[in-house]
């Protein structure tokens, strides 16, 4: 359990793909209504409609960014329509833990703002 919860910490010190992406082709944001977490998330696509970069920024909790770095890390190479395929399990799989149900909104916050983005 501490693994997870290392993995968890780490991620929210140092997020993979943060930060602003330059002349993205989808921007979409979301916001946790319940805590007031936020996440925008940016993507670039190649010619062939693969993810050729995805950034993401962030105001919430550790697992909130955690998992969302974690999103960002699970689309990279993906054709769009794959994107839609991604699960909430496939999100808290690679988390590790069951975040409980009053966390599991902030787990599947960056998720919720990428299937937002594909409607």
């Amino acid at each position: 359990m501490n693994l997870y919860k290392d993995l968890i910490l780490d991620l929210y010190r140092h997020p993979l793909n943060y930060g602003e992406l330059i002349n993205p082709d989808i921007v979409v944001s979301e916001i946790n209504q319940l805590c007031g977490d936020m996440v925008k998330l940016a993507f670039k696509f190649d010619d062939n409609d693969l993810v050729s970069e995805i950034k993401f920024t962030a105001e919430g909790c550790a697992i909130s960014i955690a998992t969302t770095s974690i999103l960002t890390e699970l689309v990279k190479g993906k054709h769009k329509s794959a994107l839609i395929e991604i699960t909430s399990q496939d999100i808290l799989t690679e988390l590790g833990i069951n975040p409980g149900p009053s966390r599991l909104r902030c787990a599947l916050l960056g998720l919720e703002a990428m299937k937002k983005a594909l409607r």
